[in-house]
């Protein structure tokens, strides 16, 4: 157990405080407790204090009540779409975009209607499944999303993703105003659209390179 306690031991002090230890006062034949109980022992650690780390983000680091979405220490599957486009997801999730009905400290009391029908307010879920003027793309390019909720398929189908994704790139949706305007639904962004030059890394539930 000792050689499992040193190889969690930096869970606990942190790697900074990751003890020294001399070799020559380590026995040349240690023994050590099985292989197959020492791999138990480090993922049931592991596990723990993965959920330890979690409590207490949500306790000491509570997140605004406008983010709903949970913390986790993984990466969201969106993250393997691209550095720019995961980038618009998390601000249209965290509310915190560039969506007229996302404020921010510089504008709290700006229009929050859609600039493009004006009929609602220009929320994700607004811009993604009921804007009228961005209805040409969605029924293009949008099969099968019809919910943008915590626990809706979206967020764990690389089918739906890619879809998002294209969607957002073709309608300029999330981006920054005065320097992307609004495309028309033909146009193709290249960073979106053209192949990647290395296989994508895998991140969550699947790997881009799966299609």
């Amino acid at each position: 157990m000792d050689a499992v306690a040193h190889r969690t031991i930096c869970f606990t002090l942190g790697l900074s405080r990751m003890p020294m230890i001399n070799s020559h006062l380590v026995s040349p034949t240690p023994i050590l407790a099985p292989q197959c109980l020492m791999n138990n022992t480090y993922s049931a650690l592991k596990k723990r204090m993965r959920e330890t780390l979690i409590t207490e983000w949500a306790t000491l680091f509570p997140t605004p009540g406008y983010y709903l979405h949970l913390p986790m220490v993984s990466p969201r599957p969106f993250m393997g779409l691209g550095k720019f486009v995961a980038g618009r997801i998390h601000q249209m999730r965290a509310r915190k975009s560039y969506l007229a009905a996302h404020p921010t400290w510089r504008s709290p009391d700006a229009d929050t209607s859609c600039p493009r029908c004006g009929l609602e307010p220009e929320t994700f879920e607004h811009a993604i499944l009921s804007c009228p003027s961005r209805q040409p793309s969605r029924s293009r390019l949008l099969h099968g999303v019809t919910d943008g909720g915590l626990e809706a398929p979206l967020w764990t189908s690389l089918p739906l993703l890619k879809r998002l994704a294209t969607f957002i790139g073709v309608t300029s949706t999330g981006f920054p105003p005065t320097r992307f305007p609004l495309s028309t639904p033909s146009s193709s962004p290249p960073f979106l659209l053209s192949p990647p030059r290395v296989p994508p890394p895998v991140f969550g539930v699947f790997s881009l390179a799966e299609v």
